[in-house]
């Protein structure tokens, strides 16, 4: 539709295209043009003039409805610390909470504690944590996956599963975060704000709520125990 709307904006006079216009009383002819093929008009105007904001937003258009086609989380698969493949429909059955986590924020602490109690209340009844740090934010995470796997196992007794570090905004966004950001959008735009953002998936894999950098992890234990049943 966008491509129809800009091609109606450069329309060719019927002029250029016969070549010559004639009097109709002295069949003599008034003007003269090369004969130009609206092919080539066409072609020479989305080179020279289409908007190149245009083409990214339709190429950006593409990939989101690509990646919205997956159906839940289940369909997809990650990388783990030690660079595995993991296949997330593992988790079938299970419901999920998912964190962008970061070593060095203000939020760490807090966050980190609380994940830790949730994880060892309801680990036996079906839920869990998947982490995934991301160094986007403040550059708060600048440690490898051996770092960050040693500061929150030892520090914090994290047992739930921590991921590759991985980006959430931007082109190289990890599909996963597409996916999420594609399902619940957030109040300002569907960009991660800041560290520690949350979702939660129900047991079919589904986003079904989206949670602030500073909502902690304890004041989200009812929904948990809804969708645990």
């Amino acid at each position: 539709m966008l491509f129809r709307r800009y091609l109606s904006t450069i329309a060719v006079p019927a002029s250029l295209l016969l070549g010559k216009r004639f009097s109709p009383i002295s069949k003599q002819p008034l003007l003269s043009f090369p004969r130009i093929s609206p092919v080539y008009l066409v072609s020479q105007s989305i080179q020279t003039e289409f908007p190149s904001s245009l083409v990214g937003s339709l190429r950006f258009d593409r990939t989101m409805a690509a990646q919205s086609s997956k159906g839940s989380i289940h369909d997809f698969t990650v990388k783990d610390a030690r660079g595995n493949d993991v296949d997330l429909s593992i988790y079938k059955g299970k419901v999920l909470l998912i964190v962008n986590v970061a070593s060095q924020c203000g939020l760490t602490n807090s966050n980190y504690t609380e994940l830790s109690q949730l994880y060892e209340k309801y680990k036996d009844q079906g839920f869990e944590i998947l982490a995934f740090p991301c160094n986007q934010f403040g550059g708060q995470e600048p440690g490898n996956n051996e770092q960050i796997l040693e500061f929150a196992c030892t520090r914090f007794k994290a047992e739930y599963p921590i991921f590759d570090k991985v980006d959430v905004n931007g082109n190289n966004a990890a599909p996963i975060y597409k996916f999420l950001k594609s399902s619940k959008g957030g109040l300002l735009g569907d960009d991660i704000k800041w560290n520690f953002s949350k979702f939660l998936v129900d047991k079919e894999g589904r986003v079904v709520d989206r949670y602030a950098p500073t909502t902690s992890p304890l004041s989200i234990e009812k929904d948990i125990k809804k969708l645990l049943g």
